[in-house]
């Protein structure tokens, strides 16, 4: 039985649409807040914590089927204290009882349902729950009657289950500290990659496929170290299919989470800020690799959907776009052949079917996600196909969109960031750059202090919450790639100075590592540190890359002190499932291989200058860092590895330093070519 708008609970006075979107339920939801677990005390009550995201289609369904109905909302009202989470938020307290779930069930996923006990230690967790049993799975109703009889009548059993939870939870913080064979370690991720890569369809494993852009950036790396074609054709085979697939939007642009099937066929049609910011950076670093326009095409896509639908007038970009519009998934993106033909006319809808496989049979619930896994690309490399994508384009714009999550998350800010800066470095483009910096300026406004403290998310011009790992690590690296892409030295000096807020918010003395929540936020009951790289990578694999690349810049050595004490706290967990830390094994890759480094003397503005940069970036080498210095005594305090370097007789002038020696500096561009060519 569903309900009216007339129930208002607390969520009601929240600022994030997906506790907004809960605000009507029957459900006496309380948001994460003291008033929760004081009622709960008072009232001696168990808590039910229901965790999930604006767009997450199962999270809609157990609404629909739980938290919009009478009887289950009487239940929980009088039995229980329940609270909702937005994970996006609060991703400390998603990280800890996630872990819980996953201990618990064997699994995990949204919606995180948990029940605990007022001082918030789960005894129970589970992820979707039907209203009744069905599907396997013990229905919701009946879970809720039974648990309130084991709180009414076995309550040490329950309370006990708590404590050990908790204790658990504690011990698996704990590290084995101690130094591994880093060379044999990346190996073996790589090989444990190669093992599960699907030749035919691109990605790796089974069904769901999830993109995983961190595994292809891994073996980019990897395969400039060896010249392995064999990983070269799994690279390409995974980013040519994605695009081919369903799980790109391909009147709109974008990708969305994950696909169903092998194929990348049928996604789950959410799109999320993360992926779209991680797998244009790594289509962008395949073009910058292999020179294949056809990867600088698909990133400009992703850009023009991340600019055109989610970025807001003053720079920040928005956090995602729902699965459903009009309560029904993937709606707004399929179409039958009429409706093609009724907005493309006959003879090109006819056209346009056969190339993106749009049937009568249809391939998704009797409709059609257009695809091209059985088209050429080079079809679409035709002024024609652009005229006709546009037109259905602007047809299906008069469609109910699915519903836009507009909050302006740090994190996946700071990602999308570093993609934009680095494609406006890579392509020469210098509206990409330009976009970077105001959404730089739209964090440092609205979602920092003047203290270098920032802040998870804003909205409606509300800062919400304090920034933990990720927002400062990820947004650490989006300054590097703008300061790297422009050599403004502001965009320096702020991610040095976050840097150093990031080390004593978060640092582990002790153990090493940085913990996700800073020593100023709410304690939880276990304070986690995370490493697993899973959708996005882990605020400590990006800690360690941004680390070294600071180091890289700048010289200081405590920099590369912290990243080896970092390689090290984590190195033996990393070692027992290598696959599961692909950016960890890139940052330490990074550690391990020579590099080079270029310092290029003068005006950034001068011709030149210009031609040398264009030379530097000419050929792919993640490992090389490119520095301009006009002799600006800010930049050398910055920088003291700058030491004297300085222009030749006034003329544009490049330091080259590769494998830990130095070469005798040029001041022409052809002999700059032949040095990094040699």
């Amino acid at each position: 039985m569903t309900i009216a708008k007339e129930h208002v609970n607390k969520l009601i006075h929240e600022n994030s649409p997906y506790l907004l979107q809960h605000a009507h339920n029957p459900v006496n939801w309380y948001p994460w807040c003291e008033e929760a677990f004081i009622k709960a005390t008072e009232e001696d009550k168990p808590i039910f914590l229901s965790i999930g995201y604006s767009c997450c289609h199962w999270c809609h369904v157990m609404e629909k089927e739980s938290f919009e109905d009478e009887e289950v909302a009487e239940i929980l009202n009088k039995h229980y204290i329940s609270i909702k989470v937005d994970r996006e938020e609060r991703p400390d307290i998603d990280s800890v009882y996630m872990k819980f779930c996953q201990a618990y069930s064997g699994s995990g996923g949204w919606p995180l349902s948990i029940l605990m006990t007022p001082d918030k230690k789960p005894f129970f967790a589970a992820t979707y729950i039907p209203k009744h049993s069905k599907y396997g799975l013990a229905g919701f109703v009946e879970l809720l009657d039974s648990i309130k009889e084991t709180w009414e009548l076995k309550r040490e059993e329950v309370l006990n289950a708590g404590d050990k939870a908790q204790e658990a939870l504690i011990r698996s913080e704990k590290l084995d500290i101690k130094s591994i064979n880093e060379d044999k370690f990346i190996d073996e991720v790589m090989k444990n990659l190669y093992n599960v890569a699907d030749f035919k369809n691109g990605g790796f494993g089974d069904k769901p496929k999830f993109p995983a852009p961190h595994n292809l950036l891994f073996l980019l790396r990897y395969w400039k170290k060896t010249k392995d074609e064999n990983l070269l054709k799994i690279i390409e085979k995974t980013l040519e299919s994605m695009y081919r697939g369903g799980i790109f939007d391909h009147l709109g642009f974008g990708f969305s989470r994950y696909s169903v099937d092998e194929k990348w066929l049928v996604p789950h049609f959410e799109k999320m800020l993360y992926d779209n910011a991680l797998l244009s950076y790594t289509y962008c670093e395949a073009y910058e690799a292999t020179k294949d326009t056809l990867y600088k095409k698909f990133t400009e896509n992703i850009f023009t959907y991340i600019l055109r639908d989610m970025t807001s007038h003053d720079g920040g970009f928005y956090s995602a776009e729902d699965a459903d519009s009009e309560g029904v998934e993937g709606k707004f993106y399929v179409f039958s052949p009429d409706e093609v033909k009724s907005a493309l006319g006959e003879e090109d809808g006819e056209r346009y079917c056969k190339l993106f496989d749009i049937t009568e049979k249809g391939n998704f619930e009797g409709k059609n996600i257009p695809n091209l896994i059985n088209s050429t690309l080079s079809e679409l490399n035709n002024h024609e196909i652009d005229t006709l994508r546009e037109k259905l384009y602007r047809f299906r714009e008069k469609r109910v969109h699915p519903f836009k999550d507009d909050k302006i998350l740090t994190s996946w800010n700071g990602l999308m960031i570093a993609s934009l800066a680095y494609a406006g470095r890579v392509f020469h483009n210098k509206d990409y750059i330009n976009q970077s910096e105001k959404a730089v300026k739209f964090i440092i406004d609205n979602l920092s202090n003047q203290e270098g403290r920032l802040f998870a998310s804003y909205r409606n011009g509300e800062t919400n919450n304090l920034g933990i790992l990720d927002d400062y690590s990820f947004f650490i690296w989006g300054l590097i790639e703008v300061y790297l892409s422009n050599f403004k030295i502001p965009y320096l000096e702020k991610a040095i100075e976050l840097t150093e807020k990031m080390i004593e918010l978060f640092w582990d003395e002790d153990s090493h590592g940085f913990y996700l929540y800073g020593n100023d936020s709410e304690e939880l009951i276990v304070r986690p540190k995370e490493l697993y790289d899973g959708s996005v990578p882990s605020g400590n694999s990006v800690s360690a890359h941004i680390l070294l690349k600071l180091y890289n810049i700048t010289g200081t050595t405590e920099y590369l002190e912290k990243a080896e004490d970092l390689f090290k706290a984590f190195g033996s967990t990393a070692e027992d499932t290598p696959t599961a830390y692909t950016f960890f094994a890139s940052s330490l890759m990074t550690k391990n291989t020579p590099g080079s480094q270029i310092i290029l003397c003068g005006n950034i503005e001068d011709n030149e200058i210009q031609r040398m940069l264009k030379v530097c970036y000419k050929t792919y080498n993640p490992f090389r860092i490119v520095l301009v210095s006009d002799g600006d005594d800010k930049l050398k305090a910055l920088c003291p590895m700058l030491g004297d370097k300085a222009q030749i007789e006034g003329k544009a002038t490049a330091y080259v330093c590769k494998n830990y020696s130095c070469m005798k500096p040029v001041t022409c561009v052809d002999e700059l070519e032949k040095l990094l060519n040699d």
